[in-house]
């Protein structure tokens, strides 16, 4: 019994993920935590004069919040019935995941790129990814895709499952909570350096471990795609600190190393160039179908992830680390 109530959220979630992806004409919990923080956003720009205070105030009532509902959530499931409280669960978890949206997302840049419509793999790209796009050319379009989806496979899929095998669902709403605060306050941009400071911190913190066991997992599903393992770990040894961020560079890093490519560089934000240190060694020319491999690499890296989090959260339960 212990084993159903350890794997079958999980697996659930994850399947329902790669079948339906995310109902974009349904109410979505995560959406519902990006308006609250645009609420608090709004609120503390009001009441706070030190910034930087205003966001610690806003990141933990954003976290509390998320928390205590989503617990509420799940206890209430559970006490009516256990078989409510599984379905609930793998609802929540197929809220928290997003492999089948980042598929679906950056193959519409593959497919535009592979016909020749650089003006419409621009616009595609421009969906998933921060940077500014209108100075890319193909390659530029595609690489963006490929960095895209290799760090979000972290954030988007393996992280949240990580920390669901931790703490249940309610553990994995709070890291979506705070990398969405991140995603939408978590710039260095004078308007954000201070209000998104601690929001961006505590998603570093959150993400350290996830990403860089997702980098291994990559490493480790090559073989099963027909990727360079070998020189994926290679790379990632080697360039998994060029980011300014501690995480982002890891799982490019391996995603690199797996496909020969040369990723990351100088990228635009806002107007403004950032210079940044490549990733990866320029092997060969980016062609459009390295999308397709990178998104090979994120479903190998997630279901390698799927199982080792079952496992996990089975011995939680069981108190083997009690």
């Amino acid at each position: 019994m212990k084993f159903v109530f350890a794997s079958l959220p999980l697996i659930t979630g994850f399947l329902l993920d790669c079948l339906i992806g995310d109902p974009y004409t349904l109410p979505h919990p995560v959406r519902l935590i990006g308006k609250l923080i645009a609420g608090m956003e709004g609120f503390v720009r009001k009441k706070f004069n030190d910034l930087f205070t205003g966001g610690v105030f806003l990141t933990v009532t954003v976290v509390l919040i998320t928390a205590v509902v989503s617990a509420a959530v799940l206890f209430l499931a559970y006490s009516i019935h256990p078989a409510a409280g599984i379905i609930t669960e793998s609802i929540m978890i197929f809220y928290l995941l997003a492999a089948r949206n980042l598929r679906d997302e950056s193959m519409k840049v593959f497919r535009a790129a592979e016909s020749g419509d650089t003006e419409g793999a621009r616009k595609a790209v421009s969906m998933i990814v921060g940077r500014d796009t209108s100075k890319l050319d193909r390659d530029g379009i595609v690489r963006a895709a490929v960095e895209t989806v290799a760090e979000n496979t972290s954030d988007g899929v393996t992280a949240p499952m990580f920390w669901t095998a931790l703490f249940g669902a309610a553990g994995g709403f709070v890291y979506k909570a705070v990398n969405t605060m991140d995603s939408m306050i978590g710039y260095k941009n004078e308007k954000y350096k201070d209000l998104g400071r601690c929001a961006a911190k505590l998603d570093d913190v959150l993400n350290y471990i996830p990403s860089r066991f997702t980098a291994l997992l990559m490493v480790l599903s090559c073989p099963f795609i027909r990727l360079d393992g070998k020189n994926a770990y290679r790379i990632w040894k080697r360039d998994r600190r060029k980011h300014a961020s501690p995480n982002s560079a890891q799982t490019e890093s391996a995603c690199a190393g797996a496909l020969h490519l040369r990723l990351a560089g100088d990228a635009w934000y806002f107007g403004e160039l950032h210079k940044k240190e490549y990733i990866g060694d320029d092997d060969r020319a980016i062609e459009p179908a390295d999308i397709r491999g990178a998104n090979r690499l994120m479903y190998v890296s997630s279901v390698f992830m799927l199982v080792f989090s079952v496992l996990f959260r089975y011995l939680i339960l069981s108190g083997w680390f009690l």
